[in-house]
């Protein structure tokens, strides 16, 4: 289709070569259709090169460009996008593409959003409610936002991915328990905090804030604000007594709207995708000891889209 400000159609180009087969000189046409002679030259030699169809619009679309991205770099970088389910910037580091190179080809190839995909399994999902009100405080230690992610134990020998559906279906009677991933994160910075516990009750959880307050002082974040969960019990009844001791303030989110926690709850699907979903494992405890690992490489090494493709402690004060 022809542009809105375009002096010709393809009726009017067949006009051109109407009014040259009737005899009409080119800077006659040129003069009666408002075009220049070299536009009228350039449609009657298309005419007879290609006939009817040379008369059509064509794509502006360049036949060779200078810099154009290997065709085997773009295959690497579907490669790495789809298998390790990595944000732009973090697949970017990991092939030695620009990061916005990286973004166009995901986009011409078609991959879901992050945001689309089930962590586990890696297959597209409907995406969860979203918002555009997006914000970030100011400087560090303004606001932390906790919460706890529930995941199955792996039993010793391996899950399913280890050994597959149907022998774990025939043991799914066996007990195993859960462990309960507590996290803190800070507003402002993405630096996060993580253990695994047994368990999400009141003296757990003010247990893990009392520690989680001690790492954030030791990286940069000396004292926290402000504190927001969601409602429950232990986190509205059983952290008074060190939010008081610390100076805290206490915030929770709208009941059923865990996307005012968003930071946390962002931060629980990247630590599923990223360390609990990345490989199998073979024991609990395999998984388990690569959380610390994995929680130093997420704070100082991985680089976060939100935080202009640097990792979190590149907002912090040195603390030595």
């Amino acid at each position: 289709m022809s542009h809105a400000n375009a002096r010709l159609t393809v009726r009017g180009r067949l006009l051109i070569v109407e009014r040259a087969r009737a005899g009409w000189k080119q800077a006659h046409i040129a003069s009666a259709m408002g075009v220049s002679r070299r536009c009228v030259k350039r449609w009657l030699d298309r005419y007879r090169a290609e006939g009817d169809a040379g008369l059509h619009d064509r794509s502006s679309r360049p036949h060779h460009v200078a810099n154009r991205t290997a065709d085997e770099v773009i295959a690497t970088v579907v490669a790495v996008r789809t298998a390790e389910r990595l944000g732009r910037d973090e697949v970017a580091a990991r092939t030695g593409v620009p990061a916005r190179t990286v973004s166009r080809i995901i986009a011409r190839a078609g991959l879901p959003r992050l945001a689309e995909l089930d962590p586990m399994t890696g297959e597209r999902i409907r995406a969860s409610k979203t918002t555009t009100v997006r914000y970030e405080r100011e400087r560090p230690g303004e606001l932390v936002h906790m919460d706890v992610k529930k995941l199955g134990r792996i039993p010793d020998g391996g899950g399913w991915r280890v050994l597959g559906r149907d022998v774990v279906d025939r043991h799914r009677n066996v007990k195993i328990g859960f462990d309960y991933v507590h996290s803190l994160v800070d507003d402002h910075s993405r630096l996060a905090y993580s253990e695994v516990l047994g368990d999400e009750k009141g003296p757990t959880c003010a247990a893990f804030l009392e520690r989680a307050i001690d790492y954030f002082a030791a990286h940069g974040i000396p004292r926290i604000e402000r504190l927001i969960t969601d409602n429950a019990w232990a986190y509205r009844w059983s952290l008074r007594e060190v939010c008081v001791a610390h100076g805290i303030r206490q915030k929770f989110i709208k009941p059923h709207c865990p996307w005012q926690n968003g930071k946390v709850e962002r931060f629980n699907r990247t630590l599923q995708t990223e360390w609990a979903y990345r490989q199998p494992f073979t024991s609990n405890q395999q998984r388990t000891e690569a959380l610390d690992p994995w929680l130093d490489h997420y704070n100082t090494g991985r680089r976060h889209s939100a935080l202009g493709g640097k990792p979190p402690i590149s907002r912090l004060q040195p603390t030595s």
